[in-house]
């Protein structure tokens, strides 16, 4: 079992940055890839990006390439999300997401929330233009 609560969402003017943070319990952790999706309102839940289970192997979305970076810090079993460069289009209920323990990763395999076992309750992000 793993539970992961969401942070640091907020208001933020375009242009501007947030760092979201996700932190997780269970033994698990260290060896699951993670994710980050988001929803905005009337739109289905999208990818934004992945990490492997040692912080090494990337992804994301193209809409979010060059501005946003996902890592992770095992020690903490905690993953995060720095965004930059906001745009109104970024507004969304922002979720952390943990795949299935496995030391086998591919950028693309991970787009779908169905590759996803856990979730956390979401963290509002809101770009004001």
């Amino acid at each position: 079992q793993v539970q992961l609560v969401e942070s640091g969402g907020g208001l933020v003017q375009a242009g501007g940055s947030l760092r979201l943070s996700c932190a997780a319990s269970g033994r698990s952790f260290s060896t699951r890839p993670m994710g980050w999706f988001r929803q905005a309102p009337g739109k289905e839940r999208e990818f934004v990006a992945s990490i492997n289970w040692s912080g090494d192997s990337t992804d994301y979305a193209d809409s979010v390439k060059g501005r946003f970076t996902m890592s992770r810090d095992n020690a903490k079993s905690s993953v995060y999300l720095q965004m930059n460069s906001l745009k109104p289009e970024d507004t969304a209920v922002y979720y952390c997401a943990a795949a299935t323990p496995t030391f086998i990763y591919s950028s693309g395999s991970l787009h779908s929330v169905k590759e996803y076992d856990y979730w956390g309750q979401g963290t509002q992000v809101t770009v004001s233009s």
